[in-house]
């Protein structure tokens, strides 16, 4: 799109916005001197984009008819063929909608963006075709992603395959569904308060948030930097781990990965079936008896902790007590990184490097123009983050950054002498999904009160892995391990080993 020339007047309501006074001959010096600046803006206009190839032939896909779609988890179903072999071949993996597959339409659940079309693969996408799988289908998430119910996507709320009338858990609410129902293999998620691990933990399946980074988010609308991850939501840890293998390591784009890890090199599956004899546990006291944890959430993962000790692994109650802060702190870095980020940012922000997918941002730019059709958690949050912005600067932001450093280390004395952390996934059970004309204040309660075990672990970017591990009133409960950062493997071998060990839905 062209930049044509500024005019007196846009000349002057910039100049206002930052506080300066221009007087005439101010204006026609200025629009003088702009001119050149402004035909390198058009050099660039001109100048064909650098984005990766679409290396696999689809079409569209189509949307299903709700016949189809009983959960309403799905928002397109494809068949993306990949390679003809590799270690994803014969899987169907299905993606959540705010991960970008060219051609493809994506909503992220918000009526903005409906009818955008993607003309890029998401860097996983690619990765999971070239291993031989095939792309499924988008699945439904909730309202830009900024809700770990299931009740805010703009089509409608998303059912628990469970209990229908229930939540299914957010964001990635679709992605847990269809797992969870056998209809796809594998699912892809995001997480930055707990987005995988939610919808994993209240559909009784896997999820692992990976160490952040080690997952490239290049393809993906962010929600914020520093708490942006993607990964796998599977049946089991065996798939999990699998998936992981092929998505995980640096592909030379994304800001996020700050280690320079290979893809290729990283192998999560050999090592499943070594047992943890010997393994040292720490069952973390402030994870259970919050205000809103149900009693018998916390016996069933008391519970599973007793089967790892019964599997040879020493499990030991220890105390973190800043793991209550966690919450607390993500509140200004999620807030203020989806009003700078995602709202203001047009999906991307500034000063990282980044594959920036200039079409989603041509997309949102404007947003405030059709605000009122954001999710209510949505608008709680960006009228929130712009008031801090005006009245406090980002010194919010900053001064939660810095504290997420000093808990990730409290976190890390703990890892040095345990191999990984206990507690459970969420407090309580899947909740019921709040009536279309539920007030307000029940929408935003239902959207952000299960997040305090999960979003730590997004600032302190610690793995993460959740697996299911008993039922109670017909609904599934999660527990969680939390491991060293890039030691996913860990995790797995002690998920795999309490999953081995019994039907979790006979627990």
């Amino acid at each position: 799109m062209a930049v044509p020339s500024l005019t007196p007047d846009q000349l002057l309501a910039a100049a206002d916005k930052v506080g300066l006074s221009l007087t005439d001959a101010d204006v026609e010096s200025y629009l003088g001197l702009l001119q050149p600046y402004l035909m390198a803006y058009n050099l660039v206009d001109q100048t064909p984009d650098n984005l990766p190839v679409v290396a696999y032939p689809r079409t569209p896909g189509h949307f299903p008819a709700p016949e189809d779609n009983p959960h309403g988890a799905w928002y397109v179903k494809t068949a993306i063929k990949g390679a003809a072999g590799g270690k994803l071949a014969g899987k169907r993996v299905a993606v959540k909608d705010n991960v970008m597959v060219a051609g493809v339409p994506m909503m992220n659940g918000n009526a903005i963006l409906e009818g955008y079309v993607p003309d890029v693969d998401a860097t996983l996408v690619t990765r999971i075709l070239d291993a031989g799988g095939e792309i499924a289908g988008k699945t439904h998430c909730e309202n830009f992603c900024i809700s770990g119910g299931s009740h805010t996507n703009a089509k409608g709320p998303v059912h628990n395959p469970w209990k229908r009338g229930h939540t299914s858990g957010g964001s990635s609410s679709g992605s847990g569904v269809v797992v969870s129902n056998g209809e796809v293999d594998m699912a892809i998620g995001g997480d930055q308060g707990g987005s995988i691990r939610m919808p994993a933990a209240w559909c009784g399946i896997v999820g692992m948030k990976a160490t952040h980074g080690l997952v490239p988010y290049t393809g993906i609308m962010p929600i914020e930097v520093y708490v942006d991850h993607a990964g796998p939501m599977t049946a089991n840890v065996a798939d999990n781990a699998l998936l992981l293998e092929v998505i995980a390591g640096a592909d030379d784009l994304d800001p996020r990965q700050y280690h320079t890890l290979q893809h290729g090199t990283l192998d999560y599956t050999s090592g499943l079936k070594a047992g943890i004899k010997g393994m040292r546990i720490g069952l973390v006291k402030e994870g259970f008896g919050h205000a809103n944890s149900e009693a018998d959430v916390d016996a069933k993962v008391r519970e599973a902790a007793r089967q790892l000790e019964a599997l040879g692994a020493t499990v030991e109650e220890i105390s973190i007590p800043e793991h209550l802060l966690g919450a607390a702190l993500w509140t200004p870095i999620g807030t203020e990184g989806i009003v700078q980020t995602m709202m203001f940012g047009d999906g991307y922000g500034c000063s990282r490097r980044d594959l920036y997918v200039t079409s989603l941002m041509d997309k949102l730019h404007g947003w405030e123009l059709r605000a009122d059709q954001l999710s209510e958690t949505t608008k709680l949050l960006t009228v929130l983050g712009v008031h801090m912005k005006e009245h406090y600067g980002n010194r919010f932001y900053g001064k939660a950054i810095n504290l997420s450093r000093r808990l990730r280390a409290l976190y890390d004395v703990q890892l040095a002498r345990f191999d990984a952390l206990m507690m459970p996934t969420m407090p309580m059970k899947a909740t019921p999904i709040p009536p279309p004309d539920a007030p307000r204040e029940l929408q935003v309660q239902r959207a952000l009160e299960m997040i305090g075990n999960t979003s730590p672990f997004d600032i302190t970017h610690h793995p993460a892995l959740t697996v299911p591990c008993g039922l109670s009133d017909g609904l599934p409960i999660g527990m969680m391990l939390v491991g060293r950062h890039y030691d996913e493997s860990t995790l797995y071998r002690i998920g795999y080993a309490f999953e081995q060990s019994g039907d979790w839905k006979q627990r």
